[in-house]
């Protein structure tokens, strides 16, 4: 299968050009293109929320995704990498127009994975580095890290104390309860367990 990815950020900008690169580049090389995917998200959206995520799913050994370009598949070189990545593993190719990309099984493919691999291992080491140093910093300076005192159980439940008391009256479960809510059992339980109600 021959799959054609699309993707626009917002609704003000149109898909039209890149349906008309893809096209143009399939007539240029005799390819059909089986199946079209267009979708107007934001990439900062989590993969499987995406039509993309939907469609890496379906792919399959020997199957081509074509794009216009890279930058269309993922937000940053991490997600785009990790995508590529996936495709090479289960031996679909990705190819793109504007980059003139041709991502596959050859050896010029598995060096390039590589790249990538390394290079999305840097990344993430820069981040935990900077995050660790961060931390560190705010420490230095007498912050407390993590949430502040009271941000769970009673301050979030207090308010709400006598609509807990007769929902349990009621004989709602503690799950029901918790769900009515909008918090974790855990958190009632703990709060409960602080401040019993008396009936």
């Amino acid at each position: 299968m021959i799959y054609g990815y699309i993707r626009v950020s917002t609704d003000k900008q149109t898909t039209e050009n890149q349906l008309f690169e893809i096209e143009k580049f399939a007539n240029k090389n005799n390819i059909i293109i089986d199946f079209w995917i267009k979708e107007t998200i934001s990439a900062t959206k989590k993969l499987e929320k995406r039509k993309l995520g939907y469609l890496l799913k379906r792919l399959k050994k020997g199957d081509i995704l074509i794009s216009t370009e890279l930058s269309r598949l993922g937000r940053n070189l991490l997600q785009v990498m990790a995508i590529l990545s996936y495709c090479m593993n289960i031996g679909c190719q990705v190819w793109t127009i504007k980059d003139n990309y041709r991502l596959g099984a050859d050896i010029q493919s598995k060096v390039l994975a590589f790249a990538f691999s390394l290079s999305a291992e840097i990344e993430r080491t820069l981040i935990s580095s900077r995050t660790k140093e961060a931390l560190a910093r705010v420490k230095k300076d007498g912050k407390k890290l993590g949430r502040p005192f009271g941000s769970t159980g009673k301050n979030k439940l207090d308010d709400k104390r006598d609509k807990v008391k007769k929902m349990k009256e009621e004989g709602l479960s503690m799950k029901n309860i918790a769900q009515n809510l909008k918090c974790g059992r855990g958190t009632l339980y703990r709060y409960l367990q602080k401040n019993p109600l008396s009936f």
